[in-house]
């Protein structure tokens, strides 16, 4: 056998596991509000800024179409979302927070500290988180730019 090829020396393999553990965690905290780990996620991008294009919450989400558009048609489903066409261009779908929506925003704000407090046991310290997410930023926009 190659060392190379060992599952144990595949960084692929380990940012898979800790996303899947992740997504695990934040699962007890999303059920209450009856999100979906991926559907937090556009919640989150339009928190930030609402009346976003599907395009803009795409790049955002590095999400393509194929995987956005079913995902934001069972939130419009839900009432948390209003998907509607561009004024400007008609051929462009906006993305619209409903007053449901929003008012999730308030609920889900103590979810971040909950899952940090979930963690007490194992802390991470700033300094390691800061320097973590700096070298997967640096990673993500290195595999970004190979597109």
């Amino acid at each position: 056998m190659y060392e190379e090829l060992k599952l144990d020396n595949q960084l692929c393999f380990r940012i898979y596991t800790a996303s899947r553990l992740i997504t695990q965690a934040y699962r007890p905290l999303l059920d209450p509000l009856g999100l979906t780990y991926p559907q937090y996620l556009v919640m989150l991008v339009l928190w930030e800024r609402d009346n976003m294009t599907v395009n803009e919450i795409g790049k955002r989400l590095v999400l393509d179409s194929n995987t956005l558009t079913p995902l934001l048609k069972r939130m419009e489903a839900d009432g948390l979302i209003v998907r509607s066409r561009g004024i400007v261009d008609g051929r462009q779908t906006l993305v619209t927070l409903t007053k449901k929506g929003r008012h999730l925003e308030a609920q889900a704000t103590e979810i971040p500290k909950c899952l940090a407090n979930s963690w007490q046991d194992k802390p991470l310290n700033p300094k390691e988180v800061t320097t973590f997410v700096n070298m997967l930023d640096k990673m993500i926009d290195t595999l970004k730019s190979n597109d």
